[in-house]
């Protein structure tokens, strides 16, 4: 591939979507979608021959590499997820360990595949995720206000206080809808929560 080729390589370049901040994310914009009974599949219990769980939106709240191919391979993941009733964008680990630039890039791979879902007619929630105070400067950007999110319970009851301040820094950012909570939330949580039961997520019927 020549590089002029590279340049009108929109899977290359990934600069077909609006975009806001400093780090140039993809913007996921706020949508309808009804509340009054949200249930989630995990993208890794999703098969091609389901029928049965379609009115579910698909969460993405499993190991980073079971997933790494909604960015790699969206036309694929469109194929694979597409079918079911909403989709959560990616959740990206954001690991403490991490040097700022993976996890910069980790929030901004997740924001680059909810625009390219919703680009093609999709009910798109992000994913919302933070690490220490450091990610605060660019962990919410790419999220429209007023947005319905997505949070993961799972592995943070350990890191209470962290998790909180990051929480609460979302929650003033974004002042979303509601709050769509895989897992049991702590009770200082405010806001509109919608609670999801990850155990029940894994009773699928395939």
């Amino acid at each position: 591939m020549t590089s002029r080729e590279m340049r009108e390589n929109p899977l290359f370049m990934r600069n077909e979507f609006e975009v806001e901040g400093k780090w140039g994310f993809p913007i996921i914009k706020k949508q309808g979608i009804d509340l009054s009974k949200i249930e989630l599949i995990a993208c890794s219990d999703v098969s091609r021959n389901d029928t049965k769980n379609l009115h579910k939106g698909v969460h993405f709240f499993v190991d980073d590499f079971r997933f790494e191919s909604v960015y790699n391979h969206p036309e694929k993941a469109l194929e694979r997820y597409g079918k079911y009733k909403f989709l959560l964008t990616p959740d990206y680990s954001l690991y403490a360990e991490m040097n700022p630039w993976r996890q910069i890039e980790s929030i901004g791979k997740a924001r680059w595949v909810g625009a390219k879902w919703q680009k093609a007619g999709k009910i798109v929630v992000p994913t919302m995720s933070w690490g220490l105070t450091r990610t605060y400067e660019f962990c919410n950007d790419g999220v429209e206000k007023n947005c319905v999110v997505a949070v993961g319970m799972i592995g943070c009851k350990s890191n209470k206080r962290d998790f909180l301040r990051g929480y609460y820094q979302m929650m003033s950012q974004i002042e979303p809808e509601a709050v769509i909570c895989f897992g049991k939330p702590f009770d200082e949580m405010d806001g509109n929560l919608i609670v999801v039961d990850y155990r029940e997520s894994r009773k699928v019927v395939r």
